[in-house]
């Protein structure tokens, strides 16, 4: 267990875990969902909101903040818990997959990635040791070492080149770490999707040793079947007591998934990014509401649901809002993705406590299966 950051299992069902992290801000129980507040904001959200939908913890990004207002003003200002008003923990991404998927012109080599902003073209160089910096100059709780962000399809030739860079990034990572209490550094496992090369990156990061260990380099292609084998094989070689974190992986049934492999932590940008254009996840799957069929409905999105969308409104007025391009529509919707996200994992804990997580499981994809409610005659 890490002094600086402790993280204790609490119950366990399977290779399922029920635990808790205990940063410089607060607790955090897991397994968890981060909300993505990649430029100190969750779009549409005050902090307010998004504590209220039970979130624990937010992830920021070294890439977006790097550019703007940049790491250094934050700092004067305070820190980007002060920044943003949010008392709670934060965890920072450091950029590798900003760099991979936004940045214009990028050249990746030893000493770290030299990068062309997608705001104005300016150029940047961003490396291990300046990643580091920049998410401690933010106050970051959790640090994330810099990696790159294997691209894919990719062959396994390229696959290793880039995976064992990302592991001498890593060393570099550590080395450049203030360690101080509640705060800590992540590791993350490369590899692309082959099982060898993530064991290979998992002995490299372990080697180093870190305060939790991190699986990048998923959900952006693959497919699910390949991503949960890409866990199978990785998970079981992690440390028993650190904390496992999934990178940018969000589907309901994927979290649950990944939950029954052993997995501890979350984010993704996905039920934020759908909250604003209309896309609502609810226990009986995901709903359209621009869909013509809910314009004169009268009854709640989600009648188990106590956000203010579902206790306050209609179907009828959130398509209404929708169609209108109303920003009050991106805002409730957001906070209706948000705490069904966040009543799924308080849901996936109890159950790891209860020894009840398959019945879970079958209850969950049961409810799924059934789809939205009919529309009224």
């Amino acid at each position: 267990m890490s002094v600086a950051l402790p993280f204790s299992i609490l119950a366990r069902d399977g290779a399922a875990r029920r635990g808790r992290l205990v940063t410089a801000h607060g607790a955090i129980d897991t397994p968890c969902f981060m909300p993505v507040g990649t430029a100190a904001t969750v779009k549409a959200m005050r902090p307010e909101e998004v504590a209220a939908t039970g979130a624990q913890i937010l992830l920021g990004n070294t890439y977006h903040l790097m550019l703007r207002p940049t790491a250094e003003r934050i700092a004067e200002l305070g820190g980007l818990h002060r920044f943003m008003n949010w008392p709670r923990a934060i965890l920072t991404d450091s950029g590798g997959f900003q760099v991979m998927s936004l940045a214009k012109l990028r050249d990746i080599a030893e000493r770290g990635v030299t990068f062309r902003s997608h705001l104005d073209g300016t150029l940047y160089s961003l490396t291990p040791e300046r990643a580091v910096e920049i998410q401690h100059l933010l106050g970051a709780d959790i640090t994330m070492a810099l990696d790159e962000c294997t691209e894919f399809p990719v062959t396994p030739e390229a696959a290793l080149a880039s995976m064992e860079r990302s592991m001498r990034w890593a060393e570099r990572s550590k080395d450049s770490f203030t360690r101080r209490p509640g705060h800590g550094l992540f590791g993350i496992v490369q590899g692309s999707v082959f099982p060898v090369q993530r064991l290979k990156s998992v002995e490299a990061l372990t080697g180093i040793g870190f305060d939790g260990y991190a699986i990048g380099g998923l959900a952006i292609g693959e497919g699910q079947e390949t991503m949960l084998m890409v866990i199978d094989a990785t998970v079981p070689a992690l440390p028993e007591d650190a904390p496992r974190y999934l990178m940018g992986v969000g589907k309901p049934g994927d979290l649950v998934a990944a939950v029954q492999c052993g997995i501890d932590m979350f984010d993704c940008v996905l039920p934020t990014r759908s909250g604003r254009t209309a896309q609502a996840f609810t226990r009986r799957g995901t709903v359209n509401l621009r869909n013509a069929r809910h314009g004169a409905d009268p009854r709640p999105l989600d009648p188990d649901c106590a956000c203010p969308a579902c206790k306050n409104y209609t179907r009828a007025y959130l398509h209404h809002l929708a169609h209108a391009g109303e920003i009050l529509s991106a805002m409730l919707l957001t906070q209706h993705n948000l705490t069904y996200y966040a009543e799924l994992m308080a849901g996936l804990r109890e159950a790891i406590e209860l020894g009840a997580l398959d019945d879970f499981v079958a209850a969950f994809e049961a409810q799924q299966a059934e789809g939205d409610l009919p529309a009224l005659a």
